[in-house]
């Protein structure tokens, strides 16, 4: 696997000058960017780094790959893209927001519209207004494409300070001082116009920021409770600032400016919406798998139990139940379901603890239950990418292998880009005994997450198997020369 440094350095050389630049296109109520924003880092450039970071960062442990999570970061960011559509910008990004594993407070927006969470931040913000105004504040920094804005400024030192940039909020994910040593990294007047750039840009991410949150009909007050908050314990702590702070700086200025502009809106009260609470609660238990956490965060739960809120008992229930099901004691993690599902009635069905149901089910053994169930949930939720994985996985657990290959490969024209599918059509076809499929699924997997020596692996033991028809090897000879080629620009471009 290539280091993120000649990564981010070969995409920084090679792909920058060839894409062709995008035609000019006002985006209303947001400021025009310089021609040397445009210049230095193309949008389409721009959404292929953030691709390649977005490569390591997927392979890396702490990486939460958990669908409920997942699932709920995107529609809940996408609801706040929504409510400002024009923050797509010129090139249209589609936004991925993800979570890594870690206690800090942190949060960081990669070029092209990938917006990352740590695990921390999520379990500190005590309201979705309050995580919706740091989510929000990182979709101000992508709409106002500042790496590129950054770009224009530094000119000569920017390939540096870019790379130094973007491998802190890297570093950052595990440790906040190892974070900071980076991206504070580099001498002089460099240093310093990235220190500069930096404030504006915060101001400017700030602003957009609430436009989402207002628009969103978020309680704006949010991003005022949340930055005061974090103010406060970097005070309390000077040997211990907050992450978010040390790549986010936050001064009295600007807390003044936030409170200036909500001033002059209209005040909303925002109720939480149920699945919140429960992914809190999901993230607590994630967070920390040691029996060191799961203790701990089962006297959270227990304490949550005495709060008297509706909202804050289903997800204790609800936490205490995916404790259980993580400790394999099955029968405890569906009575405290149905205890969770009971209280949080008559609320609508929450794809959180549908989620939760079938697992069980799968566990158990009792997949006829498992597939009425994710059957009924479909219907309320068609459009969920997690529900399509455990349909699949449900009809492999049934044996129903023949339809849940025609499903898969349907699934796999329409979501190009999703890698799980091609997992599971590869286990499909294990079962089926048909190992030369499996293995081109399988290299197709590798493929979207940026392996592609390991996919060509895959395609020289599908060419091998016994069962490689003709049509087979000629797929497998025109896919393995096309992986060749875009290997070969890749070791090219790394060693430029």
């Amino acid at each position: 696997m290539q280091s993120p440094q000649r990564i981010l350095l070969a995409a920084l050389v090679s792909v920058c000058c060839a894409l062709p630049l995008p035609s000019a296109l006002a985006i209303q109520n947001l400021p025009t960017l310089g021609d040397s924003a445009r210049e230095s880092l193309p949008p389409l450039m721009e959404r292929k780094l953030g691709e390649e970071i977005m490569h390591d960062i997927r392979r890396d442990p702490d990486y939460m790959n958990d669908a409920p999570l997942l699932e709920y970061l995107n529609n809940f960011g996408w609801t706040l893209v929504a409510a400002r559509p024009e923050v797509r910008g010129e090139a249209g990004f589609d936004f991925f927001f993800f979570a890594v594993r870690d206690p800090v407070l942190n949060a960081f927006a990669l070029p092209g519209g990938f917006i990352g969470v740590h695990s921390g931040l999520i379990l500190a913000a005590q309201s979705e207004s309050e995580l919706a105004s740091v989510l929000a504040h990182e979709i101000g920094h992508v709409a106002q494409r500042h790496i590129a804005r950054m770009l224009g400024s530094q000119k000569q030192d920017s390939m540096i300070a870019l790379a130094s940039m973007l491998l802190g909020a890297l570093a950052m994910r595990g440790s906040g001082d190892a974070g900071a040593a980076v991206m504070m990294g580099g001498t002089g007047l460099a240093m310093q116009r990235q220190l500069n750039f930096s404030r504006d840009a915060e101001r400017e991410a700030d602003r957009i920021g609430l436009s989402i949150l207002d628009s969103g009909g978020f309680d704006t007050s949010g991003m005022v409770a949340f930055f005061g908050r974090m103010q406060t314990a970097s005070r309390n702590y000077s040997d211990a600032i907050p992450p978010y702070l040390l790549t986010h700086p936050l001064t009295t200025e600007r807390i003044a400016d936030i409170e200036a502009r909500i001033r002059e809106q209209r005040y909303r009260q925002r109720a939480d919406n149920l699945d919140f609470q429960l992914i809190r609660a999901r993230v607590r238990v994630l967070q920390d798998d040691t029996e060191l956490g799961r203790r701990d965060a089962q006297y959270v739960f227990e304490a949550q139990l005495n709060l008297y809120t509706k909202q804050q008992i289903v997800a204790a229930k609800y936490g205490m139940a995916f404790l259980a099901f993580k400790k394999e004691d099955y029968a405890k993690a569906e009575d405290l379901l149905n205890q969770a599902v009971a209280a949080a009635a008559p609320a609508k069905q929450s794809l959180v603890l549908t989620d939760l149901g079938i697992e069980i089910m799968l566990a158990t053994k009792r997949e006829a239950e498992a597939l009425k169930l994710v059957e009924q949930a479909q219907v309320q939720f068609p459009l969920s990418r997690g529900l399509a994985h455990q349909y699949a996985r449900v009809l492999i657990a049934s044996k129903r292998l023949d339809e849940v290959t025609k499903y898969l490969r349907e699934q796999a024209q329409i979501y190009r880009q999703d890698a799980d599918v091609q997992d599971l059509l590869a286990k499909a076809y294990s079962a089926q005994g048909k190992r030369a499929l499996q293995h081109m699924a399988l290299a197709e997997s590798y493929v979207l997450t940026g392996s592609v020596p390991a996919a060509l692996d895959q395609l020289r033991i599908a060419r091998n198997s016994p069962d490689a028809g003709f049509y087979d090897q000629s797929m497998i000879d025109a896919r393995e020369r096309e992986l060749q080629e875009r290997w070969k620009e890749e070791v090219k471009a790394s060693k430029e």
